[in-house]
């Protein structure tokens, strides 16, 4: 019995991992950007009362 040739779907999970992966990373930098501006607007919020 021959081994099956799965390397076209490790590849694609691979694939489909890192496109994932990066894709959340590029969602938690924005996402951290967003916050910073929020704290800087409530900081000089505060600072003004």
């Amino acid at each position: 019995m021959d081994t099956p040739d799965t390397l076209n779907y490790m590849l694609a999970g691979y694939i489909v991992f890192s496109v994932t992966f990066f894709g959340y990373l590029v969602y938690l930098w924005q996402r951290w950007r967003s916050l910073q501006a929020e704290e800087q607007n409530l900081t000089e919020m505060e600072s003004k009362e």
